[in-house]
């Protein structure tokens, strides 16, 4: 892909998260994520390539704007790239609307047909850093995995943090790391940030284990793609419709074990900017007239990583809250 693009992109979240700002601390979660998806997609129509959306705001049927199989880019103009997308608007939409930290705007994008498309479903999965490749599975115990990844790492278990969505269905997993030996830490909501976050070594994040959203397992394998990590999950399915539909989608086995290379190939672009500050990225400030943006764009061909400072005039944009 042009290399141009992963600015290009960087515009696009950063107009997802100045939108989803004017709704910080309002406690309106859904209008915050309608703000944040009405601005990205406006934003898709001034990048110059076509793209389609693999992962997204859902099916057709239940989202207006940036649905599973929705075209965005320009129309009007020949001999432009054609890319899959992937987006989450607004990563974290319960901890924007309560001013939590770490709320994010993300998408990726690949060249076609190198994301996979799936069904809005749960994903069962582990994010874990370079010294992980070949080391964890999710057809191994969760002893087995930290374990594992503590000798890679030449660490003892006791010495690794793991990141756990805060569900009643992990309490089973949550009670055997801690057996193990693992520093847990429950987190609320947002499993994109941390599972990039096991790629910096100043985070103090080894792994992130559990079970959370399709979509956010996509873009965490895309961003793990550009920083030389290890993603593996599986689709865990509420009903057989949703199963149809991965079929549908291409998947000859939906209930396989998926690989990083099932998830995510090829020259891969993310781009993740911050709504609300935390862990990864500063959110977004205003100071005097000014906003500042703050993002992260990874390009796995070249392996570049880019920390993004933005200031833009914030008279451009309205903050006006409207009920």
């Amino acid at each position: 892909m042009d290399r141009r693009l992963v600015l290009e992109y960087t515009r696009v979240t950063e107009a997802a998260a100045i939108a989803a700002a004017a709704m910080i601390g309002r406690g309106e979660k859904d209008a915050a994520d309608a703000r944040a998806v009405e601005a990205m997609r406006e934003a898709f129509e001034r990048v110059p390539a076509r793209g389609t959306i693999v992962i997204g705001e859902g099916e057709r049927d239940e989202a207006p704007m940036l649905y599973i199989g929705e075209k965005v880019g320009p129309s009007d103009e020949d001999n432009l790239p054609e890319v899959d997308i992937a987006v989450d608007p607004l990563e974290g939409t319960n901890l924007c609307a309560d001013g939590g930290p770490g709320s994010l705007a993300v998408l990726a994008a690949a060249s076609r047909g190198e994301l996979l498309a799936a069904p809005d479903t749960y994903m069962a999965k582990i994010a874990t850093c370079p010294e992980g490749k070949g080391v964890v599975s999710l057809e191994q115990s969760p002893t087995e995995n930290l374990r594992a990844l503590a000798a890679a790492k030449k660490r003892r278990p006791d010495e690794m943090t793991v990141v756990v969505l805060e569900r009643p269905r992990h309490a089973e997993l949550i009670r055997e790391l801690r057996t193990a030996g693992a520093r847990v830490h429950l987190i609320t909501d947002g499993d994109v940030a941390p599972a990039v976050a096991t790629c910096l070594p100043t985070s103090g994040i080894d792994m992130v284990y559990g079970i959370g959203g399709a979509p956010e397992g996509v873009l965490a394998a895309a961003a793990l793609h550009c920083l030389g990590g290890e993603f593996c999950g599986k689709l865990q399915f509420r009903n057989d419709e949703e199963r149809a539909r991965a079929r549908a989608m291409g998947m000859k086995d939906p209930d396989a074990y998926l690989a990083h290379g099932d998830l995510v190939r090829g020259d891969v672009i993310f781009v993740a900017t911050g709504v609300t500050t935390g862990p990864l990225l500063k959110g977004v400030r205003r100071i005097g007239d000014r906003l500042h943006l703050h993002s992260l764009a990874l390009r796995s061909e070249t392996g570049t990583r880019r920390w993004v400072n933005t200031s833009v005039d914030a008279n451009r944009f309205s903050f006006e809250y409207k009920t």
